[in-house]
């Protein structure tokens, strides 16, 4: 794994540069991302380039023995551009559009501003494209932040027109889709299609779907027709993204096909605070971060990278924008890293390398300070390199977890689109518990999407797979071990109807059951079954041939078995998913035991890792270890069995 870090010449005085790139080197960074923001020192003016300054700067970085990622900047067109084209600007749901004075200040369906990309993308890749120093190209920064994915401009809407004709061919066959019968919504012409926004009340799902469906596919294609140039015109280095964490805008899979290698941007104390973690997580992982969020997004951005995963943006310290912003307890930065490290990643690169003084994000911390001094973060990331270097001849080539969990954008999307009023079922949030509940349990996963093969796996989890997809039953239904399907399964077609069999749809050729009621009722309601207390975000009645495992007081079932096909049809509290969850596994002849909150092993290679999120020392004893297969670990290549909080061990 290489450490790097993010950089802006732009904002220091070029007199920094050379003493600022051997003092990245002399820290154990060994790659660094520039370029991602320049967009207006590369061109001040329409067709007037300036780059002699850009390849100074490359240049001082590669005389340091640094290598280069480079950022395409077309997160942030000048002033100049939007004045010249106010058409490419995105329009928001509230029908503003969303002008000029911060970033992503774009519409992905304006044709304009893609030819104007083409043109700066071209001439960068003209100009660096064979450059030693560069290894890897970031296409734009962060699609979709601020919740840009989605455009109501005139753009837009009349790409959405077209995008419509193309996938439903007669105006006929749309209405028929959508159910358009229904209040009077059927259309005579395709162009007579608008955005599913600003009408009186809700707008219909299916038309919502869609219209995610076409933003999802608008991102795609900005993103290939860079990736196309960059082929081209630089051959042989990587291309990536950085994609963001909880956030389902998009099918990242999808997006991802075109790159190299998928990157995200990991910010674990911001997201803490910031996206639905309860409250007493936030208080207990206020300086650690949640001990599964990282390493839930790890594997699923190492999916979308089919295998590959880069961090291009870590946390160093507190960041700006939050609620809160706590500063991470010492030793997390290193084991953040280390983290990464164990799944898979090739590349963390800290954000950012000096803090800088002035603007939007002088509140977020970097390795440095603005003066150059070096922050408690560049002095933990110098212990990290030494760390690598001591595990450099180590096999850590990642492997096949013995559990799958199938994880669907558009699922996640179909869930949301339509929910009850007052409804606390969030589908990102509930797959990340179950995420969690198995990796409390000492197991490690794969995160793959719907199409994925299954076979190599000893139990697979579906836990938001809302629309019947008759590939994925094929797939499962050629597996004989355990599998785990979770409420709204199959709920939903492809065009968010309800399947005319019933839910789970296509799913009832693994498991013969038909949902006949839904309900949600208000947050932390409970309901006791035979053994376990399940948290009422959403519960199915069930219709079935045979009795349901667990019963509730009120005569609804919870857990119905047929074969080896389990279906639970309402949310346990957590505790009660880990025991739930460690009973398959038991079936699956998983090892597994139940760490605690703050205990987390992951094997990467020949390497066991373990690290310590929780508040107090915790103790990786030889019952651990033997409970996973494990020998003694009296020999630690680092750390020792006893870790305080955030510390981290590592044996072979």
């Amino acid at each position: 794994m290489k450490i790097g870090v993010c950089y802006y010449p732009e904002h220091w005085p070029e007199s920094n540069w050379v003493n600022d790139a051997k003092h990245m080197k002399d820290v154990g960074i060994k790659i660094v991302r520039i370029g991602e923001f320049a967009w207006c020192r590369f061109e001040p003016e329409q067709d007037h380039y300036d780059f002699d300054w850009f390849t100074r700067a490359i240049d001082t970085l590669h005389d340091a023995g640094l290598q280069v990622i480079l950022g395409t900047p077309t997160a942030t067109p000048p002033a100049w551009l939007i004045r010249n084209n106010p058409h490419m600007l995105a329009v928001g749901e509230d029908g503003h559009t969303r002008d000029f004075g911060s970033r992503r200040h774009y519409c992905f369906s304006s044709e304009p501003y893609k030819q104007e990309c083409s043109r700066i993308v071209t001439k960068m890749a003209e100009l660096y494209g064979e450059h030693p120093a560069v290894v890897a190209w970031q296409t734009d920064n962060e699609y979709g932040c601020h919740s840009t994915t989605i455009s109501y401009s005139d753009a837009a809407i009349s790409a959405f027109q077209q995008w419509c004709e193309q996938t439903y061919k007669t105006i006929d066959a749309l209405n028929e889709a959508w159910g358009n019968v229904f209040w009077s919504m059927e259309y005579q012409h395709f162009n007579q299609i608008g955005a599913p926004v600003l009408a009186v009340t809700e707008t219909n799902p299916a038309h919502r779907l869609a219209y995610w469906r076409f933003s999802s596919n608008q991102v795609k294609r900005f993103n290939q027709l860079q990736c196309d140039i960059l082929r081209k015109l630089s051959p042989g280095r990587d291309i990536v993204h950085n994609f963001m964490g909880n956030f389902v805008e998009f099918d990242h899979f999808d997006v991802a096909k075109d790159l190299d290698v998928a990157s995200w941007d990991n910010y674990p104390l911001g997201f803490l605070t910031r996206d639905g973690v309860n409250a007493e997580d936030q208080t207990h992982f206020l300086r650690t971060g949640h001990p599964d969020s990282s390493a839930f997004h790890h594997e699923l951005y190492r999916a979308c990278g089919t295998g590959r995963l880069w961090l291009m943006e870590q946390q160093p310290g507190p960041v700006n924008w939050a609620p809160y912003n706590p500063a991470p307890l010492p030793g997390m930065v290193r084991l953040w890293g280390w983290e990464a490290f164990a799944h898979g990643a090739e590349v963390v690169s800290y954000f950012r390398w000096k803090q800088v003084p002035y603007a939007q994000e002088q509140m977020h911390t970097a390795l440095c300070l603005p003066n150059g001094d070096e922050d408690d973060a560049a002095r933990e990331v110098r212990i990290l390199a030494k760390d690598l270097e001591q595990l450099e001849r180590v096999n850590t080539m990642m492997t096949p977890a013995p559990v799958a969990l199938v994880f669907d954008y558009a699922g996640d999307q179909a869930a949301r689109i339509q929910q009850p009023d007052g409804m606390n079922y969030d589908p990102l949030i509930f797959t990340q518990r179950v995420y969690s509940a198995l990796r409390q349990l000492g197991v490690t996963v794969d995160i793959v999407p719907s199409e994925a093969a299954l076979d190599q796996y000893k139990l697979v989890c579906v836990p938001n797979a809302t629309i019947s997809n008759a590939t994925l039953t094929n797939t499962l239904q050629q597996l004989d071990v355990p599998i785990i399907l979770f409420p709204r399964t199959g709920s939903k077609t492809t065009e968010c109807s309800i399947p005319a069999e019933l839910p789970p749809g296509a799913l009832q050729a693994l498991i013969n059951i038909k949902i006949t009621r839904v309900e949600s009722l208000p947050p932390a309601t409970q309901i006791q079954t035979n053994n376990h207390t399940v948290l009422i975000d959403w519960r199915e009645r069930v219709e079935a041939e045979f009795d349901a495992h667990e019963q509730c007081a009120d005569g609804w079932g919870f857990h119905y078995q047929q074969q080896n096909v389990h279906y639970f049809n309402a949310c346990p509290r957590q505790e009660d998913l880990i025991q739930l969850l460690s009973a398959r596994l038991s079936e699956a002849g998983i090892p597994n035991q139940d760490l605690g909150a703050g205990l987390r092993i992951q094997r990467c290679g020949d390497l066991t890792l373990a690290f310590n999120y929780g508040p107090e020392q915790i103790t990786v004893n030889d019952e651990i270890l033997a409970n996973f297969g494990y020998k003694s670990a009296d020999g630690f290549v680092l750390g020792t069995n006893k870790l305080n909080p955030a510390e981290l061990c590592a044996w072979i």
